[in-house]
């Protein structure tokens, strides 16, 4: 019951995503009639495209000697009782996203991405992690290309267990907006406007 209630809310996610990628893409060329159907792989990717903006937006706008912070018990009131040991920094919550996005795009096309995710993990310069950011985006993008009317929703070995391909590509938004919510509070924990509110 779990599973069917988070898959519709995927699915009702992809719509709601979809429509808004259309609308923020500004041309008019693009734009599909009112009730023409649209590719899974074009409406997949344009959620995608929207959610790929809001993120490099927020790693390219945290300055680099920042890269390193993390939230810790001194920055907040003095009765607070949360542990903060085990948060991310800001540099491993980007790279987190990066290795997200080989994972869930790479069940999408079913390849393997050639990349060393040991390498991944001893990044700490900005202009590295916002570039292999940058490369996750590209292999997601071609992931999702992948995706036809005709097996949008087959069955593959997902994230999750047994998940469809939509829902796997789906999801892989999904989870990273949730880390991309965590980046925007690094930012404004460093007095740094995110740019999607500017």
């Amino acid at each position: 019951m779990r599973l069917r209630i988070v898959v519709a809310g995927i699915v009702l996610g992809i719509c709601t995503l979809s429509a808004m990628a259309q609308a923020n893409m500004g041309t008019a060329a693009a734009k599909s009639a009112v009730g023409a159907t649209t590719e899974p792989s074009k409406a997949l990717d344009d959620m995608l495209n929207v959610f790929e903006q809001d993120v490099m937006g927020v790693v390219k706008a945290m300055p680099a000697e920042k890269y390193s912070f993390a939230p810790s018990a001194a920055i907040f009131a003095p009765t607070q009782t949360a542990k903060f040991d085990t948060v991310r920094t800001f540099a491993q919550q980007a790279i987190h996203l990066t290795e997200a996005n080989y994972f869930f795009y790479g069940a999408v096309s079913g390849v393997k991405p050639d990349v060393d995710r040991k390498a991944l993990d001893a990044m700490t310069k900005k202009e590295d992690i916002v570039a292999a950011l940058a490369a996750s985006f590209v292999f997601a993008h071609k992931a999702i290309a992948t995706i036809t009317p005709e097996n949008a929703f087959v069955t593959i070995k997902g994230a999750d267990g047994l998940q469809t391909r939509a829902t796997v590509a789906a999801f892989g938004v999904a989870h990273g907006y949730d880390h991309y919510g965590q980046l925007v509070e690094y930012l404004r924990m460093n007095g740094i406007v995110p740019p999607g509110s500017k």
